[in-house]
């Protein structure tokens, strides 16, 4: 995988173009600095990694826009050595940014060609999650639970309450929740049946599908 010196400024622009935006966050900020945004999207899109917007990949699904994976993750508020749980693997980019920021990252992914091409794909990057899931997001992975943070990055139509118990006291989850446009909401828990609730906003998802029995 080449990184050369043009990706490397044209990151340095992204960056600056993201502080623009309002992020503030120094960790998210250096993290997006860091990684090959590239290496996730086909080598004929070079040319578009390093510009401020959503990318189709395969299943149908997308490259979130680098401001969208730095803002959530901003308000995920990620320190080193958070568990944090993600939902809707993907390409593997925001795995990547959590990793880079000393998360340890649990993640899972229900579209199988994605599933099987991210999980080949990180280690060659050097990233390394603590385990990747092939199933169901709306359900979580209860076997390493609780939580610090959970990151949803898909549109849900509704909370789903096996996310809400599987955070730690204190955890947040971060989730767009709405159908055609979602609105980004961060849930902290207080206590076991008490959380604060605060919304950030609208924004466009992928739907987060969910496994019918």
């Amino acid at each position: 995988m080449i990184d050369n010196y043009t990706h490397k400024g044209l990151r340095k622009k992204l960056v600056e173009t993201l502080k623009l935006k309002g992020i503030e966050d120094t960790a998210v900020l250096n993290a997006i600095n860091k990684i090959p945004r590239h290496a996730f999207m086909d080598s004929g899109f070079v040319n578009h990694a390093y510009v401020d917007k959503a990318f189709p990949i395969a299943a149908d699904q997308t490259i979130s826009q680098p401001y969208t994976v730095a803002r959530q993750t901003e308000l995920l508020e990620v320190k080193k050595g958070d568990r944090i749980l993600e939902i809707g693997t993907g390409s593997g980019y925001q795995t990547a940014v959590l990793l880079e920021m000393g998360a340890i990252v649990y993640s899972i992914e229900r579209q199988n060609e994605l599933f099987k091409k991210t999980k080949l794909f990180l280690p060659k990057l050097g990233y390394r999650p603590k385990k990747l899931i092939f199933g169901d997001g709306y359900r979580g992975y209860e076997a390493e639970a609780p939580y610090d943070g959970i990151l949803v990055t898909a549109g849900a139509p509704y909370v789903p309450k096996p996310l809400l118990a599987q955070l730690a006291l204190g955890g947040r989850l971060v989730i767009p929740v709405g159908t055609d446009t979602q609105i980004m909401t961060v849930y902290t828990r207080e206590e076991a049946n008490k959380f604060e609730k605060e919304e950030f906003g609208a924004y466009r998802f992928v739907p987060l599908l969910e496994d019918k029995e």
